[in-house]
């Protein structure tokens, strides 16, 4: 079986080639893969600032320090559903192969469109959910469908266990109380940044193992879960948040979890400086691949015992 790796760069130097994340392989073979990195350069669902749609290929640019990089899915600029729609046929033939699919968006919209895959091939999982801002919007402006309301939606889908999902890191300005009561209505466990800074990182990743209970379960993160100091290139970006080492260290922690999908958002490369979002984006990317790793380990560590 072909077994797909990085380039070696003693042979192909960092600057060669054509850009893939990590510079994996760039193929669209599913046969023998563990885990698939994949863009979805989508940004129609944002309420503020646009750009994200330039995203993957500048994740893919900074992280030139077995699996493959898919290239990007195809969607409709300007039409959300009809993305939607698309997103879900191209992701479900991953899921079915048992590939963990690492999508680079693009805005958070795009999560409610791979959790309908997920649903598909695996019914209702966990949720984490690392953002400064919940995303359970009603609607906005009368619209269902944006990068603040997918968290209201995979709900309403009955696409979690909501019971066992969990929100980390919100912070800022919010319209009203309501945005983190309407939270707890919904069922959701919440961690505002206040919150996590009281209890710390390994409190805080106790909590979050023990409200997902062994379930299999999805991880998004907002890129604007980080402060913009460490940042600013993002669509809507909350200050008071995290400092790089703090997401790295609390990803990390997350080690034990059954993933089986994870997603990263909202990075905006016209408002980033010195790439630094992209970078920072594109070492969180490579931890949710690190846990991948953990977590075929440790499979096979079970089946040789």
């Amino acid at each position: 079986m072909e077994k797909y790796q990085p380039l070696d760069p003693l042979v192909y130097p960092r600057f060669c080639g054509v850009r893939t994340f990590m510079r994996l392989p760039f193929a669209q073979n599913l046969k023998g893969i563990d885990f698939l990195v994949a863009g979805v350069p989508f940004d129609t669902g944002s309420t503020f600032r646009v750009g994200a749609r330039f995203a993957p290929s500048a994740i893919r640019n900074a992280s030139i320090t077995s699996g493959i990089d898919y290239g990007d899915l195809i969607v409709v600029p300007g039409y959300i559903e009809e993305s939607y729609k698309k997103i879900k046929e191209q992701v479900i033939p991953i899921l079915e192969k048992g590939i963990i699919p690492v999508l680079l968006g693009g805005d958070h919209s795009i999560t409610l469109a791979h959790l309908r895959a997920v649903f598909e091939k695996y019914g209702p999982v966990a949720l984490i959910h690392f953002d400064a801002h919940t995303d359970t919007w009603d609607n906005y402006f009368g619209q269902n469908y944006t990068h603040g309301t997918q968290f209201r939606r995979v709900v309403e889908e009955g696409l979690i266990l909501v019971d066992n999902s969990i929100q980390a890191g919100m912070r800022g300005s919010i319209y009203s109380k309501e945005d983190y009561l309407n939270v707890k209505d919904l069922g959701y466990e919440i961690l505002t940044a206040n919150k996590i800074r009281k209890l710390g990182i390994e409190e805080t990743a106790k909590i979050i193992k023990d409200r997902v209970n062994n379930k299999k379960v999805f991880f998004s993160f907002d890129i604007d879960f980080l402060d913009p100091a460490y940042a600013p290139g993002t669509s809507y970006p909350e200050c008071g948040g995290f400092s790089s080492f703090e997401a790295l260290e609390l990803v990390r922690h997350l080690q034990e979890l059954d993933f089986i999908g994870f997603d990263l958002v909202e990075v905006l490369p016209p408002y980033d400086s010195g790439e630094i979002t992209s970078i920072l984006a594109s070492t969180i990317v490579f931890e949710f691949i690190s846990l991948i790793a953990c977590k075929f380990k440790e499979r096979k560590r079970k089946k040789l015992n």
